[in-house]
């Protein structure tokens, strides 16, 4: 979608959005359309029973008085209430209301004394809502594409938003859009199919973060096999598709004090079968997301390089294929692991966790970074615990544990921490290797996995952020449409502007 901005003014026809703040309440160019109406703004809500409130709207059909073809009202809630997120909700909210209505449409931004934010700043705010909540994955559908063709349905394209100070809400939004794109990139590499994404493919597409500047290098079956990356090619030797490892380097602030990079390590399987331990058909075609780890690490560094962020960044990926075949990985078998530490295969369906293990041991060997995140797809277990409206989160460290949850708070992405101990890291004790990948049964599925990555850190903070829960939706929310939600780039890209930038 395009957004332009323009100063406050009504239209002469096309389709016009209004912002009405709680108990009814226009601004003043709103007002002078109500007017211009007979009023017929003011006998809608109140016929409607529509408010205000934060994400209501309704639609007004060629009032009268008017050449418009549409007026919308869109709640915009309390002045109290009017951060951030909420006025990206109330894009959201536009955005589907006026989708298959229009191909053009205007927003009258008018807030009410007290809002917490600038009319210019809360337009660009909308305006970004509107943006994630339009995203749409559907470059497969011929079939809709034919249809429209013969009856073509409007589907909004453009919008302009009418507020005061039109260049500062413009400039305001630039800096959203760049992340809106990130968030697209992502969800598309989790969206597509696994025919289509798989480790040599999706290793590829990273090379597209090389036009904002991150030096972008991928390590082949060759490399990995000779710096000795087991526990990764373990996972990976029953698939026809070669295993890779990409590596993204973002130097945002080469004279930093303290040049140590930040790193984000992320689980690539881009297509998880469970390998011999078979996961049952129901639902397997969702695996081909097992890899929503690998895509967020990838949008971050996105983000950050196209925003220009003032902080030295790495992002590395594991990218594997797990699948049952004559050549692959079985129950009781014994890798080592690019650490050192031996490792029992038990379930082949715990594969993530093999591939972070030498992804982490490699960043902090190669890199020494002043602090390790890595985010996977990891357990079922997860969405047990939390369901769909956490992601788990786990830390050796309680600063970085805290700023993680600062930071998803801010941007709607939150996490909720789970404990790590010395109890559960006995659950995956083995009596024929260093350790085994999963627990002896008891439970706590999430934090065994999250005990077992803690074997493979060194003395430096690092959070395991377990995603399984919220990397793909299956139903629509404010901003992000029902499919791959691209949970942790808003987040990433917070920490570390609040945490991490000089």
């Amino acid at each position: 979608m395009k957004f332009s901005f323009a100063k406050p003014s009504l239209p002469a026809s096309g389709v016009l959005a209004v912002t009405v703040a709680a108990e009814r309440s226009l601004g003043p160019v709103g007002r002078e359309l109500d007017q211009k109406t007979g009023g017929a703004l003011a006998r809608a809500m109140a016929a409607a029973r529509f408010s205000g409130k934060k994400d209501e709207t309704l639609s007004l059909l060629a009032p009268a008085g008017t050449d418009l073809d549409r007026v919308l009202l869109v709640g915009i809630g309390k002045a109290e209430d009017m951060g951030d997120l909420a006025l990206q909700s109330a894009g959201g909210a536009l955005a589907v209301a006026l989708d298959k209505a229009t191909d053009e449409a205007s927003l009258l931004v008018e807030l009410p004394e007290g809002a917490k934010l600038a009319a210019p700043a809360a337009a660009a705010e909308i305006a970004f809502g509107a943006q994630l909540r339009s995203y749409k994955f559907d470059k497969y559908r011929t079939n809709d594409r034919k249809a429209d063709k013969k009856d073509p349905k409007p589907s909004l394209r453009r919008l302009t938003l009418l507020v005061e100070d039109e260049g500062a809400a413009k400039a305001a939004f630039k800096k959203l859009d760049t992340l809106a794109d990130a968030i697209r990139f992502t969800r598309d590499l989790v969206s597509e199919p696994a025919n289509v994404i798989y480790p040599e493919s999706l290793a590829e597409k990273t090379r597209e973060l090389e036009q904002f500047g991150v030096e972008v290098e991928i390590l082949d079956q060759k490399k990995l096999k000779k710096i000795g990356m087991g526990a990764l090619l373990g996972v990976s030797q029953g698939s026809a598709f070669e295993p890779r490892v990409v590596v993204m380097r973002w130097n945002g602030n080469p004279d930093a004090g303290d040049k140590r990079p930040v790193a984000f390590i992320g689980k690539g399987v881009t297509f998880d079968t469970g390998g011999i331990s078979i996961k049952g058909a129901a639902g397997m075609e969702d695996m081909k997301w097992d890899m929503g780890g690998s895509a967020t690490v990838i949008g971050t560094m996105y983000a950050l390089a196209a925003r220009k962020a003032k902080v030295n960044a790495i992002g590395i990926v594991g990218l594997v294929e797990n699948m049952p075949s004559g050549t692959a990985q079985r129950p009781g078998d014994i890798v080592a692991s690019l650490s050192g530490q031996t490792i029992e295969v038990i379930n082949t369906d715990a594969e993530g966790r093999l591939v972070l293990a030498d992804c982490l041991w490699y960043a902090q060997d190669v890199y020494k970074p002043k602090l390790m995140i890595d985010l996977a797809t990891l357990t079922g277990a997860i969405i047990t615990a939390l369901g769909h409206e956490h992601a788990g989160l786990f830390s050796n460290n309680d600063d970085l544990a805290m700023n993680l949850t600062a930071a998803g708070l801010k941007v709607g992405q939150p996490v909720w921490r789970l404990p790590l101990g010395d109890a559960y890291d006995k659950e995956i004790e083995s009596q024929a290797a260093d350790m085994k990948n999963v627990g002896s049964g008891g439970g706590a599925g999430s934090i065994v996995g999250a005990q077992f990555l803690k074997r493979f850190v060194n003395d430096l903070p690092w959070a395991h952020i377990d995603i399984a829960g919220v990397a793909w939706s299956k139903k629509d929310a404010a901003t992000v449409p029902k499919g791959a939600t691209a949970f942790g780039v808003r987040l990433l890209d917070r920490f570390v502007a609040d945490f991490h930038e000089e």
